[in-house]
């Protein structure tokens, strides 16, 4: 399955250009989220909790993501196995790293500062930093998955294809002329992420939602053209990728419609649990 493997070890196991892209996917992604929070002025304390978080998240996503398609594995086959051969889904991976970067966020805001006032006043900045960071690590994550041979379209004679190294009948692969969707997915989450850059740039709010209806919605139509193994899901005729596609798209038009109030809420939450500035505590810009 990964005919790109640059560096190999004695016992055959070694480093593929699928690791490597992932990894440069990461680094880019706290590189620019460095970068965009000096440009919004946010403290450096804070700052680098995220980065700390940042990385252990990533951790923990990895770990989800495989987990996950382990349950997406069992809805097909009805067996739950992890293995090597369970890959992983960006879904668990993106559930899993943001619920425990949230962890990190609160906990050790809370540590930090003392009370929430600091790590409230700047959540609404720090979500939309972070909404622009992980098209740019999924972006990469994509053309990792091109050099894989996963995540691919169906067979084509088309001058769209791209001859790629996949699976062509279960247990087989094989070169095969295919779509390659991975291309255009990692083509789109680049763009998405420059628009997003430019959202947190101009100061503009919703970047969030932005990233959760764009991508979802994004996803819910390019599953059509995959052919790879998709699992099963609850919803008939929709793989389990549509069905948190769908999810997602709910959640952000929810956030969209209630920043306001939720804006509003996080600052009188952030007064209410410190009167007194801290030593760096600026207010977002």
């Amino acid at each position: 399955m990964y005919p790109y493997q640059l560096i190999t070890f004695p016992d055959g196991s070694g480093i593929t250009l699928y690791e490597i892209l992932i990894l440069v996917g990461v680094i880019g992604a706290l590189v620019l989220f460095r970068i965009l929070a000096d440009k919004r002025e946010m403290p450096a304390k804070l700052q680098n909790l995220v980065l700390i978080g940042g990385v252990i998240s990533f951790v923990v996503g990895y770990g989800c993501a495989v987990l996950f398609q382990g349950f997406y594995n069992a809805l097909a086959t009805g067996k739950f196995v992890l293995d090597e051969g369970t890959g992983s889904t960006f879904y668990g991976g993106f559930i899993g790293g943001a619920l425990c970067m949230l962890l990190v966020y609160f906990v050790g805001g809370k540590i930090l500062y003392k009370n929430m006032q600091i790590p409230l006043q700047w959540l609404p900045v720090f979500a939309n930093i972070a909404a622009a960071c992980i098209p740019l690590a999924h972006g990469f994550g994509r053309l990792g998955c091109l050099t894989a041979g996963c995540c691919h379209g169906g067979i084509t004679d088309s001058w769209i294809g791209m001859t790629q190294y996949v699976e062509i009948s279960p247990g087989k692969y094989g070169w095969a002329k295919v779509v390659p969707v991975q291309l255009f997915e990692a083509i789109f989450l680049f763009l998405l992420a420059t628009a997003l850059i430019f959202l947190v740039l101009k100061k503009k709010g919703y970047g969030l939602s932005v990233y959760l209806i764009g991508y979802g919605v994004w996803r819910f139509i390019i599953e059509f053209f995959r052919t790879d193994d998709r699992g099963a899901s609850f919803l008939p005729g929709l793989t389990p990728s549509q069905t948190t596609a769908i999810f997602l798209v709910a959640v952000g038009i929810a956030l969209a419609v209630l920043a306001p109030y939720l804006r509003k809420k996080f600052d009188t939450r952030s007064q209410e649990n410190g009167e007194e500035e801290s030593n760096d505590g600026e207010k977002p810009v």
